[in-house]
């Protein structure tokens, strides 16, 4: 009878997450790769894109400031030449500036900003000028406008409107994916006219729910990878929202590692409780272009960034937390132009670093 319940147990049981390892990529980072004039400042570095020609587009949270301390306009978005230097401010003084959270750039070289403040997600031509208007911002006029809350139940989501998204990918038929992540925690689809498919998702834990949809891009067939980052998890999914599998990135921490700032995590049953600030919960993601893609992605806590190939196995990292160059203070956003250059977005360091990877040579641990 024993053995018959050993054997039941055995088939039941929920597996403990096995643990990943993974070799450690040698970088460097280019010192002060973007040139600023001397009477600009960069903010919070929230996101970065990089065009066809190799211009860097940086979307962060300074310069714009106006208004009282809880209620700032914090949205810049800055091009910047392939050399580095500064060419332009896209989009100064636009309606839909509140407070950036990610820039995008498609196949055409369109430039799609996304403002969590503004609830809006607006596309540029190249030339800078806008094309689509994508939501809409709570109006000055009412008088219960003011910022969303989590609240139990959730509010039930509307066709066309988007609370706090965060970011917008892109299938081969230029349909239009965008992240609608703090509050409603789904993903909508439009076609490539700005028109409403469809969405799915809502708050949750479960197969095709989300606790904070970050980030969101597409592989060359298509299929999206979801940074589901509270859940501390990616989850795919077919043009369709059809789900498809999940990745975890379970790669333990050096035990002596710090964060960026505040306390160290409780990293009690992290595996399995997920939290933004746990190992391997994906902050950042970035699709290299094709044939060959790979997928990289950040956490915040120990403050590294992980190769990944498509299938989700860990091919390699790098990077800790810190205020010095190759070291990382929140990486918000990744822009990968090829498989061993790297853009990253700090929020807390003020800053986009260009890293140049060096996955032949030996890593010394850093």
């Amino acid at each position: 009878m024993k053995r018959i319940v050993a054997v039941l147990f055995a088939l039941f049981a929920t597996p403990a997450p096995a643990q990943q390892s993974a070799p450690l990529i040698a970088y460097d980072s280019v010192p002060d790769a973007l040139k600023l004039p001397p009477d600009l400042y960069m903010g919070e570095a929230a996101g970065v894109a990089v065009n066809s020609k190799g211009h860097v587009f940086v979307f962060h949270r300074g310069g714009s400031s106006h208004g009282p301390a809880f209620a700032n306009t914090a949205a810049q978005l800055w091009e910047f030449g392939p050399d580095g230097r500064f060419i332009r401010e896209v989009g100064k003084n636009l309606y839909a500036w509140s407070f950036a959270h990610a820039v995008r750039v498609d196949r055409d070289d369109n430039i799609w900003a996304i403002d969590k403040g503004s609830d809006m997600i607006i596309k540029f031509t190249p030339q800078g000028r806008v094309a689509m208007v994508i939501g809409r911002k709570q109006e000055a006029s009412d008088a219960g406008t003011k910022p969303w809350a989590h609240v139990n139940p959730p509010l039930p989501a509307e066709n066309g409107r988007f609370r706090q998204p965060t970011d917008v990918a892109w299938d081969p038929a230029g349909d239009i994916f965008i992240g609608d992540g703090y509050i409603n925690s789904r993903v909508a689809k439009l076609n490539k006219d700005g028109d409403w498919l469809k969405s799915w998702g809502e708050p949750g834990k479960g197969e095709g729910q989300f606790d904070n949809v970050h980030n969101i891009v597409a592989d060359a067939h298509g299929v999206l990878y979801v940074a589901d980052r509270n859940n501390r998890r990616i989850q795919v999914f077919d043009s369709d929202g059809q789900y498809q599998r999940t990745i975890r990135i379970d790669v333990p921490p050096d035990p002596n590692a710090q964060p960026a700032i505040g306390n160290k995590p409780d990293l009690t049953n992290y595996l399995e409780k997920g939290g933004t600030q746990t190992p391997g919960a994906p902050w950042a993601l970035c699709m290299t272009p094709p044939p060959n893609q790979v997928l990289y992605v950040s956490d915040a806590f120990p403050g590294r960034i992980y190769k990944l190939s498509l299938d989700g196995k860990v091919l390699g990292m790098f990077g800790r937390s810190g205020k010095q160059l190759k070291e990382f203070g929140w990486v918000h956003a990744i822009a990968c132009p090829s498989e061993n250059t790297l853009y990253v977005a700090e929020i807390l360091n003020w800053r986009v670093q260009k890293l140049l990877l060096h996955p032949d040579q030996h890593a010394a641990a850093h």
